[in-house]
């Protein structure tokens, strides 16, 4: 394992599970030392029992949708750590996958507020610390639902869409002050989000058809996600930056419409 994070500070939203916890994990192993943030203070606790040195992780419940606790996040990773050098906006929502002529404001609203506005709230906090130091690396979890209908609900899908055009203007904004911004997007991962499809695939005998459109003709884990972000918030990405990166068994590379494989 590379340690390509030591004596580095990393914020993770969204920690206590799925792709979040993978991340957490991930940039502990190499290294780094955390600050962990997520709605579940349980799912914290239980996470945080996982790491050998205690001095090294440092966990706070967050709603990012909230500014304040958001900033309040920053400051706290500040004052713990004193300097900030990778921010992983991970944090998000899935949406009801109504059709258009059954869109459900406050859904909408629920999701841009976490996954978008969470995004921005963390952005704009941390780079100013960023900024300020000459460096640092912000990596968001998008979504491949960004890029292509039919992997996500309206409302979900257009929030990750705006995610990476946000990583864009952003990496265009902070590329002076050699603070980059890259996206992943994640195809089909089991996770607390996705777990309803993978349960009734269980149910239904048909664990095997799951990730059967991925050219890699299975699903991923949150495992090969944080893989990514480790990548992208490290050096070995230092000339990187408004990027967005699709961990997707190969899902977006072609039109992979239903019968089209051999």
């Amino acid at each position: 394992m590379n340690h390509r994070f030591t004596d580095r500070i990393a914020i993770v939203t969204g920690a206590a599970s799925g792709i979040g916890r993978a991340i957490a994990q991930r940039l502990y192993t190499e290294g780094a030392s955390l600050m962990l943030a997520d709605r579940s203070m349980e799912g914290l606790d239980a996470l945080q029992q996982h790491f050998n040195d205690a001095s090294r992780v440092a966990i706070q419940a967050v709603d990012v949708a909230d500014e304040q606790q958001v900033q309040q996040m920053v400051e706290a990773t500040l004052e713990r750590y004193q300097r900030l050098d990778l921010l992983c906006n991970n944090a998000g929502v899935a949406s009801n996958r109504n059709i258009a002529t059954e869109q459900d404001r406050e859904d909408w609203q629920r999701v841009l507020e976490v996954n978008l506005l969470g995004v921005v709230n963390g952005t704009k906090h941390a780079s100013r610390h960023m900024v300020a130091a000459g460096r640092g690396a912000i990596v968001n979890t998008a979504s491949i639902a960004g890029m292509r209908s039919g992997a996500g609900g309206n409302a979900y899908s257009a929030s990750k869409a705006a995610v990476l055009n946000f990583t864009q203007t952003t990496a265009c904004d902070l590329g002076q002050y050699n603070v980059r911004v890259n996206a992943v997007c994640p195809g089909l991962i089991e996770t607390g989000m996705t777990r309803p499809f993978f349960d009734k695939a269980r149910e239904k005998g048909t664990m095997d058809r799951l990730g059967a459109r991925c050219e890699l003709l299975r699903y991923g884990r949150a495992e090969e996600v944080a893989s990514a972000v480790a990548f992208l918030g490290s050096d070995d990405a230092s000339f990187i930056t408004g990027q967005a990166l699709a961990v997707d068994g190969g899902n977006t590379a072609s039109l992979n419409m239903p019968g089209m494989k051999v």
